[in-house]
């Protein structure tokens, strides 16, 4: 398979990817919406997501595990971006910061784009009040989710370009796919999330890390 092809088949899989994100918004917003949320919130395929919710409730421990684990996620993302801008102010010069990074700052560009977004454009709200709220907050996508396996995936996507050492690397993959799956397992069984939620926030993630692989590939042509 030519390298062109593995560029058009990981374009065609991120949109893919983003059609059923879309999809799903749509669904949530027109199929069995019931006022079954707090304050009487409407909520999108109700039956399915209270049915879960009912089976899960609120799971302070797995709140608090996927709170404080995201919260690693996002120093991690921290600790790239100063590398990019030390590797900026060291080389002078935008044209001379790796390829792979650049790319990088546009996959967090999109999600800061994205949770920006998806604040004021609300899908659904979450099924408990947050901390002593007396308003539901916006749940959809799950931003948490959103936000840990973009930065730990496209982490692991980097790691074989900085970290030679194989053994090392190994590792690291290892405890990028394990936070990740914590993180996502975490969210889910927390009760602070209707199902539809963590679904929606894992498409429009695979989305972004398609299309971010497909950017790799161009920086390596060049």
């Amino acid at each position: 398979m030519s390298k062109t092809m593995r560029f058009r088949e990981k374009l065609l899989l991120s949109g893919l990817f983003f059609l059923m994100f879309l999809f799903l918004i749509v669904l949530v917003r027109t199929v069995d919406v019931a006022a079954v949320g707090p304050v009487g919130t409407s909520i999108g395929l109700s039956g399915l997501n209270s049915a879960f919710h009912e089976w899960t409730g609120f799971q302070l421990f797995w709140y608090r595990l996927s709170k404080y684990l995201g919260l690693l996620a996002i120093l991690t993302a921290l600790l790239m971006a100063v590398f990019g801008a030390w590797q900026l102010v060291k080389r002078k010069s935008l044209r001379k910061v790796d390829g792979e990074i650049v790319a990088l700052a546009g996959l967090y560009a999109l999600v800061v784009v994205l949770y920006v977004f998806f604040e004021f454009v609300v899908v659904n709200y979450r099924p408990v009040l947050m901390d002593g709220s007396t308003t539901p907050e916006p749940s959809f996508p799950s931003t948490h989710t959103m936000i840990a396996i973009v930065v730990l995936g496209s982490l692991m996507m980097l790691l074989p370009r900085y970290v030679q050492d194989l053994k090392i690397r190994r590792i690291l993959l290892i405890v990028c796919l394990c936070l990740l799956v914590l993180i996502v397992v975490g969210r889910l069984l927390s009760g602070v999330h209707w199902l539809t939620d963590i679904l929606g926030g894992i498409l429009i993630s695979l989305a972004l890390l398609s299309l971010f692989s497909a950017a790799l590939d161009l920086v390596k042509r060049k």
